[in-house]
């Protein structure tokens, strides 16, 4: 086993991550702030925003002598396993902004247990699901996995 201290040191969020819930919190914030507020170098926030505006995150605009950082409201996340999942379901959860209410959310809503008709008139109990997930504010859906195929072709039972 390794030493606590050597397991401690990750965590959930890159550093693009966090540069970018920056920007989407102050969009005039300086890359100074930034880099102080997420524990960085202002060389690196700087590659870091450089990154993100071209792959298409973010967009920088001249704004007087500063510079203000929009973010793209249609990007998805580039991994595979959250393909065509927007980014600013994160961010929304994240900087506490208003989802978007277009977007499909993870479970239905588990709150309004009555059985009463939405303004599509679905009633909520076909709606509601047998699980215990809880929605998460801005979260979108995954997309269905691809099942995983067995690679032991003598029948030993693979390790998922």
């Amino acid at each position: 086993m390794g030493s606590t201290s050597q397991r401690q040191n990750w965590t959930f969020l890159t550093n693009h991550a966090r540069v970018l819930v920056a920007l989407a919190r102050d969009p005039a914030i300086r890359l100074r702030d930034v880099a102080a507020m997420c524990g960085l170098t202002e060389r690196t926030v700087q590659t870091i925003v450089t990154d993100l505006e071209a792959d298409g995150y973010l967009r920088r605009v001249r704004d007087g002598r500063r510079n203000r950082y929009e973010i793209s409201t249609g990007a998805v996340f580039r991994h595979p396993a959250e393909a065509g999942v927007q980014v600013a379901g994160l961010l929304a959860l994240l900087t506490g902004a208003a989802a978007d209410p277009d977007a499909p959310a993870l479970v239905a809503d588990l709150d309004d247990k009555d059985g009463a008709q939405d303004a599509d008139g679905a009633q909520d109990a076909d709606k509601l699901q047998d699980t215990d997930e809880v929605p998460l504010p801005g979260a979108t859906a995954l997309p269905d996995a691809a099942p995983l195929q067995d690679p032991a072709p003598d029948g030993a039972s693979p390790v998922r």
